[in-house]
């Protein structure tokens, strides 16, 4: 036997009156770097993948995607919890990307994007010569030694 809560109904209209999810949707995102890249995984289930569209302009790599759902005429539907949705995210990459080889895929519901870093603002070894010659000195600079300007950051919408 069921029971009346108005807990459960004041909470569900609440949730449906006052729902900031009504606009744009962040979507979950993973961001790592593995040797010369940085590689983003975001989770879009249940996108098309030709409604995904991402943009680079300037700095600023900009992610969107749409879900749509789809009923036939006459559909009576018992419960619909997922909805149609946009999707947005946004990142500042920094200077030390090369925004011109950045590549994406998508698969099983999940959005891969690869940024490699541009060939100026890897690691490198610098050699130092001395007067005489005969030692030659070498430095070289650090991962840790970078800037956080050179590593992609989410931007806050």
């Amino acid at each position: 036997m069921a029971t009346y809560d108005p807990f459960r109904d004041l909470d569900r209209l609440a949730t449906s009156f006052f729902d900031a999810r009504r606009g744009p949707r962040r979507m979950p995102m993973d961001l790592y770097r593995d040797g010369d890249h940085y590689v983003l995984t975001a989770d879009l289930p249940g996108i098309d993948p030709g409604s995904v569209d991402i943009d680079v302009d300037g700095q600023l790599l900009t992610i969107r995607a749409e879900r749509t759902l789809s009923a036939g005429d006459g559909v009576k539907w018992i419960t619909r919890e997922r909805e149609a949705a946009s999707f947005v995210r946004q990142l500042n990459l920094g200077q030390g990307i090369d925004t011109d080889r950045i590549a994406a895929s998508y698969s099983n519901g999940v959005l891969s994007v690869t940024i490699p870093v541009s060939e100026k603002a890897k690691p490198r070894k610098i050699e130092v010569a001395t007067e005489n010659g005969a030692q030659v000195l070498q430095a070289h600079e650090s991962a840790s030694a970078s800037s956080a300007a050179d590593h992609p950051q989410p931007v806050e919408q």
